[in-house]
């Protein structure tokens, strides 16, 4: 803005923008992640059954609802849950440009400024417990869904 003639605008810590640009980060950083995961997914499926449903009539939308996305869908849980457990810890990104400052704290934040700063060691113990309450469902899903598709093998 103030390479146009404007005033500098702080924008990490202007609501909404600041949380924007957190969000920003943090698809930053995971997309990498998941395009590997989900490539290596894409190299998994046969391509003989692919090109079975092309020969067959299948359209490409059939072809990926139907065959490419179930085979998926193991490794999109993995990156989802990857993501979700990711969102629920995050604290270095929160810490690196906001200190939690300007409406932008979350969870493991609060749980590091009870720790270090506040020395209450039972209350970041506490978070941390709300911390793990809330990743263990993902991971009971995340374990579920792994034993039923391994049944089926």
């Amino acid at each position: 803005v103030s390479a146009v003639g404007g005033d500098p605008v702080p924008w990490v810590q202007v609501q909404p923008w600041n949380n924007l640009f957190l969000i920003i980060v943090g698809v930053w950083l995971l997309t990498g992640f998941a395009m590997v995961i989900l490539s290596a997914g894409l190299k998994g499926i046969s391509t003989e059954l692919l090109e079975a449903a092309r020969v067959d009539g299948a359209s490409e939308l059939q072809v990926f609802r139907g065959i490419m996305l179930p085979l998926l869908m193991p490794t999109i849980a993995v990156v989802a849950t990857t993501i979700v457990i990711y969102a629920l810890k995050t604290f270095d990104v929160v810490y690196t440009m906001t200190s939690g400052n300007f409406d932008t704290n979350v969870l493991a934040n609060v749980m590091f400024q009870e720790l270090f700063n506040n020395g209450q060691q039972g209350r970041a113990a506490a978070i941390a417990v709300i911390l793990f309450a809330a990743i263990v469902p993902v991971m009971i899903l995340n374990i579920r869904r792994f034993r039923e598709q391994e049944a089926l093998r």
